[in-house]
């Protein structure tokens, strides 16, 4: 029997697919592919992913922006008619042999459950910080970048992703600076290099930004190192790149073990220690996060969903 003809006249879904990144929308594009009668929450098509200026070590495209990548994913999923809702996931619970998603309009009843939410944005935590949001401090380079034409700007980070923010500034600013705390940057190789070439770019190692300062804007960083003598570093905008921490709401919810950082632990075919429930992205324990990973995750998910759904329907 097929599940979608199983569940058609109950309103229950096969899975519920909750985001839609690289790995929730491979997900679903599988789901679809086994006839699952699928329903997929995502508040952002493409998620984090979106940000990121260039993507080059995604098979395939040698280089394409984060959101052009995104958008092919799309496109595919929209090729199977399975669409993206954007309410606001706000609680799960297992109620007997089905699970049922909570959101900000209504309940969902499924057989199974994928988790994709990715992960959340840190912040710097200083003084200064929320009142100047959006004032000169940013989150999101491929958003703001375009602003600081002819500026000064400053990254704080060391990873791909804050590697990355500081090449796409250059291309707009006059000067940027790389802060990062530790002695070396952790980015790949390939984008070290890149920094290092660029005449724009400074890094400044081994120093913490401890306040942002202006009186409506950005205007200069408190630095816990001086920088040729002084303390204060003048900047016209601070992009903050410090990593994220995993968007685990709905794995508390269900109970799922997790690792000391708060990632759902998964085994090689996407399973979570809850039955039903799978898990794949940059919310699970898999050291390697990146989108291609991702969305192999994602495919297995659905795979051992659907699995899963064949043993419930016929034991």
């Amino acid at each position: 029997m097929e599940p979608s003809q199983s569940t058609k006249k109950s309103g229950t879904y096969d899975t519920v697919i909750i985001g839609a990144g690289a790995a929730g929308m491979t997900a679903a594009i599988y789901a679809a592919r086994y006839r699952m009668r699928t329903k997929v929450f995502g508040r952002e098509v493409g998620g984090l992913l979106n940000e990121a200026h260039k993507v080059e070590n995604y098979p395939g495209y040698s280089s394409i922006s984060g959101f052009e990548l995104m958008m092919r994913f799309k496109e595919h999923l929209d090729h199977f008619r399975v669409p993206v809702s954007d309410e606001n996931v706000t609680g799960a619970k297992k109620d007997g042999d089905l699970f049922v998603i909570t959101t900000d309009k209504g309940s969902y009843r499924t057989r199974t459950v994928i988790i994709a939410t990715g992960t959340i944005r840190r912040k710097l935590g200083v003084p200064g910080e929320r009142e100047l949001k959006g004032k000169g401090v940013h989150y999101c380079a491929t958003c703001d970048a375009p602003f600081y034409g002819g500026k000064t700007a400053a990254v704080v980070g060391g990873s791909d992703s804050a590697a990355q923010a500081a090449l796409l500034l250059s291309e707009y600013a006059d000067k940027v600076y790389m802060i990062y705390r530790k002695a070396r940057l952790r980015a790949e190789p390939i984008t070290v290099k890149h920094i290092q070439d660029n005449p724009k770019i400074e890094v400044i190692y081994t120093t913490n930004v401890t306040a942002i300062k202006g009186a409506s804007k950005v205007e200069k960083v408190v630095l816990d190192t001086p920088y040729k003598g002084s303390y204060d570093l003048p900047l016209d905008g601070l992009f903050i790149e410090i990593g994220a921490d995993p968007a685990n709401t709905v794995a508390q919810d269900l109970g799922l073990a997790m690792n000391e950082k708060g990632e759902i632990r998964i085994d090689r075919e996407a399973k979570t220690s809850v039955k039903g429930v799978f898990a794949a992205g940059d919310i699970t324990d898999t050291d390697y996060k990146q989108a291609v990973v991702g969305a192999g995750e994602g495919a297995l998910a659905a795979w051992s969903a659907y699995y899963c759904l064949q043993d419930m329907l016929n034991p």
